[in-house]
Formats: structure tokens, sequence, C-alpha cells
């Protein structure tokens, strides 16, 4: 059986295992592949059985330990185009690797079906990821956008597990010694999405089937696990949904 589980998850990098201990795939390699490696074996998996890689965008928090990790391992990339170009350009990839764009029907990979959904960001082609495994289950990683559009809207519905950006207090950032231009750039709809806008995505994607989620992203200056926490729960709490019945909520440590 496949599972969804948060390797790192914030400012300080970003990489997330999909799969069963046989093997699955990454989404996104932003720490150093030492560390990378390290925290697979941590969870009983095999570098060596990484079926690829899928880059969300070309920040570094997202693919520092990329190129390492590929060439070390023989595992593939893939990416919206845009995304490629920008990864090629600041050398993130190499001729030793295999890196791809991704088709417009998916890519299979260790018995999983990955397919991107554009996603609202500073970056050349960002997107998040749905995957699909052979058990029927369904995942969905959405981080690293300033609102959630339509299109974010329609790719998480029917998808079993969530993990979504929860990655500021927007009085936090408001408040914080951040120059101007960049509390601008996180609180904009190309930046990232706040506690109070995940909480209030967060009880829609019931109804259309979810019910583990998990919360991550979290800026380590500007938010804390219990306001992300708090600030979803108390969207559910509305909603009448129940945790532990209706719901399983997590919070990936920042």
């Amino acid at each position: 059986m496949a599972k969804l589980v948060p390797l790192f998850s914030g400012s300080g990098g970003n990489s997330t295992y999909i799969g069963g201990a046989s093997g699955g795939v990454l989404i996104d390699a932003g720490v150093p592949a030492k560390r990378l490696g390290l925290a697979l074996a941590g969870i009983g998996v095999d570098p060596g059985r990484i079926a690829a890689v899928f880059v969300t965008h070309e920040h570094g928090d997202h693919v520092k330990g990329l190129r390492v990790f590929c060439e070390k391992h023989g595992v593939p990339v893939f990416a919206t185009e845009g995304t490629l170009r920008a990864l090629e350009r600041l050398g993130a990839v190499s001729a030793k690797m295999r890196a791809e764009p991704l088709p417009p029907d998916g890519v299979e990979a260790n018995g999983l079906l990955l397919r991107c959904f554009a996603t609202s960001h500073d970056a050349a082609e960002p997107c998040g990821y749905t995957c699909e495994a052979g058990d029927g289950e369904k995942y969905a990683i959405a981080t690293d956008m300033g609102c959630v559009t339509r299109e974010v809207r329609q790719a998480l519905r029917g998808c079993d597990t969530v993990m979504l950006e929860s990655n500021h207090e927007i009085t936090m950032v408001q408040n914080c010694s951040y120059p101007y231009i960049t509390k601008r750039r996180i609180l904009g709809d190309m930046g990232h999405l706040s506690n109070a806008a995940c909480a209030d995505f967060l009880p829609g994607l019931l109804g259309t089937g979810a019910g583990r989620f998990f919360l991550a992203h979290l800026s380590r200056e500007n938010n804390t696990p219990a306001l992300a926490y708090a600030a979803a729960r108390a969207a559910f709490d509305m909603a009448g949904a129940r945790e532990g019945i209706d719901y399983e909520l997590r919070v990936c440590a920042p």
C-alpha cells in the first residue's frame, strides 16, 4: 500500500515521498543529497528504489539536492517545460541526468500515475501534483502558491490525502522585519498561502472525498505549527467536521 511521507517541509528544504517500502517517487529534492538519502533510509526506503523525482518549481528549497541525488542514483527528473529550462540555467540538471518535460497524460512510475496542475507562484512554470496509486488511493501536493485557483480546486477534487500549504500568519508577516517588497511578495497572489486561506479551503475538500490532510511549508519566522493547526481545526469545527472521525490532520514541522 502506498503512503505519503513528508520528509522535509518549509523554507529550509522540501521533499515528499510517495510509495511503499519497495519503492516510490519523490516530489522535490530541496535538501542536500546526503540528508535526503538518510531521510529515506529512516523510513526504510532504499534511495536506489526511487523511480523518479517530480519537481514543482526551480527555487532552491525544492531543488538543492536534485542534481547530486539523481546523478548518484540514476534517477530521472520530470517537470514542466518552463521549470526544466530554469533548472538548466541554474545548473540544477546536467547532461548525466535524464530530465524530461511532463507529458499531458502524466507519468507512470513504480505503479503510481502522476499528473501536474498549474499553481500561482513567482517561478517559471510552477505546478503541484496528484498521484494515483494502484490500490485506488489518490494523493495531492499543493504548496508554494499565493492563492487557490480554479485549476487547483479541480485537481484536488477526489483526492484522499492532501498536502496543502499553510505558510504564514498574515499579521506576523505584516509586523516582521522583512523589507516591504518581500512582505508584498509573500502576501501576494503569486507568493504563499496563509493559514487563513488554507483553512478556508480545507472543509470543502471533505465533500469531495478527502479525509487526510497535511499542513505544509510552514514559515519558521512567520508561523508556528500551533497557529496553523488552530486555523485549520477552527474551520473544520465550523463545518461540523470531527477530527479523528471525519478527517485526520497533521502539521509538517518546518
